[in-house]
């Protein structure tokens, strides 16, 4: 199909298409339905082959279903689509005291659609533990956080208690600062921020499952 003719992508479906494109870079060979559904967090298959359908209908890949591994990409995307990626870095294991975004933090850099967060992310936080899997994001996850020293009361955000760097909700008191984990298996963290120093170093935006992941390192 001519670029010029393709129609958009909604944010999922390119990160559909995206996927697609890194497991052939990877592998060498297409993903299947159910890597592409653990890829991206979908609940069922069902929801990968819809989004196949899709891109096959705008010309963005060739799919036969019911074929193993039956996915082939259209032509390369036009450069203007291109354009739209970001390259973020994965920030792993964080020494203590040193700064978030340190160059020795940066355990690589993972290629993203610029629509798929709002507001935009600026890196992704590698993720270890449960503390918040009810709020869907698991061990291993790539949590997409917008660099921002400030929170709202109840969201999501990154945030230093001393040496450490926690994922938590936000919900400041009169006298303190109380972070709360999304698992009842976890305790609520209570900060007293005049004898511990808090900051906040970003506002979680979403949440990426790798296909293909090194082993966690931050803990929520």
């Amino acid at each position: 199909m001519n670029d010029s003719a393709r129609p958009s992508l909604t944010a999922r479906q390119s990160q559909v298409l995206e996927m697609i494109s890194q497991h052939l870079q990877r592998h060498g060979v297409p993903p299947t339905q159910a890597d592409i559904a653990q890829a991206l967090g979908f609940a069922s298959q069902t929801a990968a082959k819809d989004h196949l359908r899709a891109l096959a209908r705008k010309g963005y890949v060739d799919w036969r279903p019911g074929v193993a591994r039956g996915i082939r990409l259209s032509d390369p995307l036009p450069a203007e689509e291109s354009a739209d990626f970001l390259e973020l870095p994965v920030i792993g294991r964080v020494a203590a005291g040193s700064p978030l975004l340190a160059v020795e933090h940066v355990d690589t850099h993972y290629r993203v659609d610029a629509r798929l967060f709002q507001p935009q992310a600026d890196y992704l936080l590698r993720v270890r533990g449960w503390s918040m899997r009810d709020a869907g994001i698991h061990e291993d996850d790539l949590l997409a956080v917008h660099r921002s020293q400030q929170l709202r009361p109840g969201q999501m955000g990154v945030i230093r208690v001393d040496d450490e760097v926690t994922v938590k909700y936000w919900r400041p008191q009169a006298d303190r600062v109380e972070l709360h984990p999304d698992n009842p298996d976890f305790d609520v963290i209570v900060v007293d921020p005049q004898r511990q120093h808090l900051a906040i170093e970003g506002l979680a935006v979403g949440v990426i499952r790798p296909w293909n992941t090194e082993p966690a390192s931050v803990e929520p």
